[in-house]
């Protein structure tokens, strides 16, 4: 690693045209019964979750572990039931009326100082992680230090593609699971799993593909990301 942080995994389901959601940006519910089991294994494999608000607001819940064995392998191993749920959001502005709020998991804000002042004094949040550049945006490179020294080691990522975006131009992911679902989204407009400005062909990070995985009609890869060529 090129910091002290958690590993982390990028999870991610997509169309066969590389979009992680319609036009529309509505909540992306194509995946199979075999990638929703996919993503609970990974969850379950994590010590904590992040995502972006904007995620939040499209589904206004997270997924959470279900599955006896990967609930009975998380206690074996000394871990809560459920991983840490973090949202990263600089404006941290969304309903707390959503389901989201009220699922029996430890739910954390990264935030701004401005972020932090919504929620100032509320219960919704067990903690609110404020790391703040000098510009007002979140320091997640910081953050993601902080998670490590409080033994925080693996990582889920599960978008949107702005926080995916950033933080692959941070150089702070380590690994995707990228699941191609059977249909054409297509769109302009419509999300894919890495947003932001993009990078030119000779300057964009370099994938190892780990494994290929066919269930009837989805395609699960698994690459790690390639620091040094080889």
């Amino acid at each position: 690693m090129a910091q002290h942080r958690p590993h982390t995994t990028v999870v991610l389901a997509m169309s066969a045209d590389g979009k992680i959601a319609d036009f529309r940006r509505s909540p992306a519910r194509f995946g199979s019964g075999a990638d929703q089991a996919h993503l609970e294994k990974q969850i379950a494999a994590s010590d904590a979750v992040l995502f972006g608000a904007g995620t939040l607001r499209a589904y206004g819940t997270t997924l959470t572990v279900s599955h006896p064995t990967l609930l009975q392998h998380r206690i074996k191993e000394g871990k809560t039931p459920q991983p840490v749920h973090i949202v990263i959001t600089q404006s941290a502005d969304f309903n707390p009326e959503i389901k989201f709020f009220k699922q029996p998991i430890p739910r954390w804000l990264l935030t701004t100082t401005a972020g932090a002042t919504v929620w100032q004094g509320c219960s919704e949040f067990e903690q609110i992680l404020v790391f703040e550049t000098s510009t007002g945006t979140i320091d997640t490179t910081a953050a993601l230090q902080y998670l490590a020294s409080i033994h925080i080691t693996r990582l889920v990522v599960l978008g949107g593609g702005q926080l995916v975006a950033s933080m692959v131009h941070s150089d702070l992911i380590d690994e995707f699971w990228l699941t191609i679902c059977p249909l054409i989204l297509g769109g302009t407009t419509a999300p894919t799993p890495v947003e932001g400005q993009g990078f030119f062909a000779n300057l964009a990070p370099r994938l190892k593909l780990l494994a290929v995985e066919q269930v009837e009609q989805e395609v699960f890869l698994h690459y790690q990301v390639q620091r040094t060529l080889d």
